[in-house]
């Protein structure tokens, strides 16, 4: 069975921690901003998740605005715009919002009991699926990387978001905060029932970034702490790559001593034969300082050898005096020996494999793979 896709929640609030007023008409937390960076955010997604009440609620479209990234996806042989995803407990779903007009795919996973009640309100306007009973995440999950989903983007509601965060289902929070207060008590919030990311283990901060008068906040989330955080994200990195059939597509990500992400890269990102380690440290420099106390994280374990330049990763980590290695799977020998980790380690570096995050980066790698 594939993995479970890899789940982006976002949200945006106001400064004490509210996802609209009580008032009939929707705030708007977002600038153009911070809206325009959600649309780029869509058109990296294969699906989008809204709950039903969101659906009736607020109608939304759940398209992606920008003609650019929609021709974009277009050359990649992608559907303009991501799937359409909600999941129900009562079927109670109007066949007339947005949600189901022409243009995406369109998916309702039903609790069982609500089926019946959904096929006849909805006819031919979405693909229904038995969600179980009760409705389960992870049904909709399993199923959702059979229908080659690999990055779902979870737009809300309250009820939604908190349920994938109390479920320890998401991988990343983006959560993007509006510099104002609502302070009414009648108004919804973003309320976690008790989860595993509290005081005992926190989220993992990648960046914080403004834009206009909101901030950004993304936060990796997911068991196994920091190392397996940001290696997931590393693995992220590496659906950026062009593709390529006589190399891997790889993901790196630079973490400094303090946890500050200080530099990612991905393979081919800047010329044809660069590696990912590679564009990661050339961003930096070198010889930044930094990188004595840092930790590189890499899908692919770092090449010991290559074809394409005479300067390895192995060589380019170990002169940046990087001390500490991260990696998810070690290279096949597709191309060359793939013993990189072991030379890393002969030199002193601490060289660490995580290989339950493997199979991402196989299936990034699927098409070098086959027979």
């Amino acid at each position: 069975m594939p993995p479970h896709p890899y789940v982006i929640l976002s949200c945006a609030t106001s400064a004490d921690g509210y996802l609209d007023d009580a008032g009939p008409r929707r705030l708007i937390l977002s600038g153009p901003a911070d809206l325009d960076r959600v649309d780029g955010v869509r058109a990296g997604c294969d699906a989008i998740l809204v709950g039903a009440g969101t659906i009736r609620a607020d109608d939304p479209r759940l398209l992606i605005r920008d003609p650019r990234r929609r021709a974009r996806r277009a050359a990649r042989g992608l559907p303009e715009h991501p799937a359409r995803v909600t999941l129900t407990a009562t079927g109670d779903l109007d066949p007339g919002t947005r949600f189901f007009a022409p243009g995406a795919e369109r998916l309702v996973y039903c609790a069982t009991p609500a089926l019946a009640p959904a096929r006849a309100r909805l006819g031919d306007r979405a693909v229904l699926i038995d969600a179980g009973d009760p409705l389960s995440l992870d049904i909709l999950l399993s199923d959702l990387a059979e229908r080659d989903v690999v990055r779902l983007l979870v737009e809300g509601g309250s009820r939604v978001l908190a349920e994938f965060l109390a479920r320890d289902l998401a991988d990343e929070l983006q959560l993007a905060t509006a510099p104002f207060f609502v302070a009414d008590p009648a108004a919804p919030r973003l309320d976690v029932p008790p989860n595993p990311h509290g005081p005992g283990r926190p989220m993992t901060l990648a960046e914080v970034r403004r834009l206009e008068d909101v901030v950004l906040h993304r936060y990796l989330l997911g068991p196994g702490g920091p190392d397996h955080r940001f290696l997931a994200w590393a693995v992220e990195w590496s659906r950026r790559c062009p593709p390529s059939e006589s190399a891997f597509s790889v993901g790196a990500v630079v973490v400094g001593e303090d946890g500050e992400v200080l530099s990612t890269g991905f393979s081919r990102e800047q010329e044809e034969h660069d590696h990912a380690e590679e564009v990661a440290l050339r961003k930096l420099g070198f010889r930044d300082p930094r990188l004595r106390r840092a930790t590189v994280y890499s899908s692919l374990a770092p090449c010991g050898a290559r074809a394409s330049r005479p300067v390895t990763c192995v060589q380019h980590i170990l002169a940046a005096q990087v001390p500490r290695v991260v990696y998810a799977w070690r290279e096949p020998p597709v191309f060359t020996a793939g013993d990189g980790a072991d030379q890393l380690r002969a030199a002193g570096v601490t060289v660490i494999e995580l290989p339950g995050l493997a199979a991402r980066v196989r299936a990034v790698n699927a098409h070098l793979l086959r027979p």
